[in-house]
């Protein structure tokens, strides 16, 4: 049975849905896809290989650019960004912190620079307004004593979980629009110049499904190229740029603090909610896969991040990140800091498909702009008129996507006043009532969800022990509430663990490495883990 765009669903025998668009990829960029598909009366179906964020939009600084940092380099995407920043501070403020940045010189940067960065930020319509060394130092004591020069910019932070979970969550609202958290393209059906389906795997389960749309667009991110090549377009030409940031265990700053020099390694530490975010290095890479953090990259990032802060030398780190950066291939190719950040919209139509774009390239920051344009493209495809209203429209708050904000926990907590309500993360305040808002309605909830699938819709193992006391907790609660019922709830915890020990294997010294240790007493000495056969979890009559 297939089942029309006006009442999509899936009967239990049927491997076949349709809809108006089909958007694969999940990042900021894919569910902004999906929330204005929808604001515009035009159903869709989102669909993501891993979940929400997978790949550079769950991997970054979380930084809402004044655009300052491209004035340089690309003043057209600098402008783009401050745009972009005013329209998401007035209407997604819930997922916005508006902490004000800092760009700082030390001795030894290069004067010229300074002395015409304010002209580049006029330029491109960016407020600088100049600060002496005493009166930054004063807003953040922590700069280095070898200040020499400092601008204030309006940088803020945003929280790119809880942005996509609302996106998704406010499409699903305005026309059932369906999130397929798990589903990746294996192979396109063509006929006749048009895509007629993509048909997909659900990597948990093995099953195939076959997805029929009017429209097909491509919004994977670094593997948008891939997907291109998929439907026979080999004219998407990507550059892939690995980036690895570091969290501190305390917020070292109130507001975002660039080095005041052409972008460089380890030269932005971005606060949120507790903590701090330092980085990025830049790294060409042909690997999208399996993307790790290295010694040598954690440690470029504290040397050079420690000339501007120098309490950054001593901090207590937690977790090490990379993710790769989808760039598109135009002016210098060598350097990775000298491509635009700007993005590119393909129609595909000189490849002979009436029914497919491209999306990609691009900033966090931008995804707003660059849904627009992708679905303006769409809509007019479909033959639809309605204009784009993410401009105007506020982002609304969804219960169940507000447990990924920094901080905000304890918040709901106290609010709630409900002393049945018990902690399970006591490093970030997650009470059981988030576990339960998530598992029951959070976009992308499935019928067994998973604690690392839980930790993206929430603030859980996000904290200075990593999950190790918070992953049994939950799990236990999801035991004892039924949800878990054999030793597959083991399994979700062992790989919620090994997830939380590749942010953490290259930070392991200090106070870490005592965390560490008491971790492996924990969850291999006390549970087992490390011993748990996956045969366990084999139904009977197949052992």
């Amino acid at each position: 049975m297939t089942s029309s765009p006006s009442n999509p669903s899936i009967s239990p025998d049927s491997t076949t849905v349709t809809t108006e668009v089909l958007v694969i990829g999940g990042g900021a960029t894919g569910t902004g896809i999906m929330r204005d598909l929808a604001l515009r009366g035009i159903h869709s179906i989102l669909i993501d290989k891993q979940d929400l964020c997978a790949g550079a939009s769950g991997g970054n600084h979380g930084l809402l650019h004044s655009g300052a940092r491209y004035v340089l380099s690309d003043p057209h995407s600098a402008a783009e960004c401050r745009e972009e920043g005013k329209i998401l501070k007035k209407l997604a403020s819930q997922c916005i912190e508006d902490t004000g940045g800092l760009y700082v010189a030390v001795k030894g940067d290069d004067e010229d620079f300074i002395a015409k960065f304010p002209q580049l930020c006029e330029a491109a319509g960016i407020p600088c307004e100049p600060l002496t060394p005493a009166k930054a130092r004063e807003l953040e004591p922590h700069l280095s004593e070898d200040t020499i020069a400092a601008y204030a910019v309006p940088d803020a932070t945003i929280d790119p979980f809880r942005l996509a979970l609302e996106n998704v969550n406010h499409a699903r609202e305005l026309n059932d629009s369906i999130y397929y958290p798990h589903t990746g393209v294996s192979h396109f059906e063509i006929h006749d110049g048009r895509i007629s389906a993509a048909l997909c795997t659900d990597h948990r389960t093995g099953k195939s499904l076959r997805i029929e749309a009017t429209q097909y667009i491509n919004a994977g991110g670094a593997w948008a190229m891939d997907i291109a090549k998929m439907a026979g377009c080999e004219n998407i030409n990507l550059l892939y740029s690995k980036g690895t940031l570091l969290i501190s265990h305390d917020r070292l700053t109130s507001r975002v603090i660039n080095r005041l020099r052409p972008p460089s390694d380890g030269d932005i530490l971005v606060p949120g909610g507790t903590v701090s975010v330092l980085g990025t290095t830049s790294l060409r890479t042909d690997q999208l896969e399996n993307i790790r953090p290295t010694i040598d990259e954690v440690n470029k990032n504290v040397i050079e991040g420690t000339a501007m802060i120098p309490a950054l030398e001593k901090a207590r780190y937690i977790r090490a990140f990379s993710r790769v950066r989808p760039l598109v291939q135009t002016g210098d190719a060598s350097d990775d800091r000298s491509v635009a950040r700007s993005f590119s919209l393909v129609d595909h139509v000189e490849q002979n498909l009436e029914n497919f774009c491209t999306i990609t390239g691009g900033k966090l920051t931008t995804f707003r702009l660059m849904a627009e344009k992708t679905v303006d493209l769409v809509a007019k495809r479909l033959g639809n008129t309605n204009p784009c209203l993410t401009t105007s429209e506020p982002l609304p708050g969804g219960q169940a996507c507000k447990w990924t904000e920094p901080g905000a926990s304890p918040k709901y907590w106290y609010e709630a006043n409900n002393s049945d309500d018990m902690i399970l993360c006591e490093c970030e305040m997650v009470p059981q009532s988030a576990i339960d808002q998530i598992v029951l309605c959070a976009p992308g909830a499935e019928a067994e969800m998973t604690l690392e699938a839980i930790a993206l819709r929430s603030r859980a193992g996000k904290g200075p022990c990593q999950g190790s006391f918070c992953g049994i907790r939950i799990a236990s609660y999801l035991y004892d509430r039924g949800y878990y019922q054999d030793t597959t709830g083991l399994t979700h915890m062992r790989d919620f663990f090994n997830e939380r020990f590749k942010g953490m294997r290259t930070v392991i010294w200090g106070q870490q490495t005592a965390q560490m240790e008491l971790a492996e007493a924990l969850h291999c000495g006390l549970l087992g883990l490390d011993r748990l056969d996956e045969s366990d979890n084999e139904p009977e009559q197949n052992k």
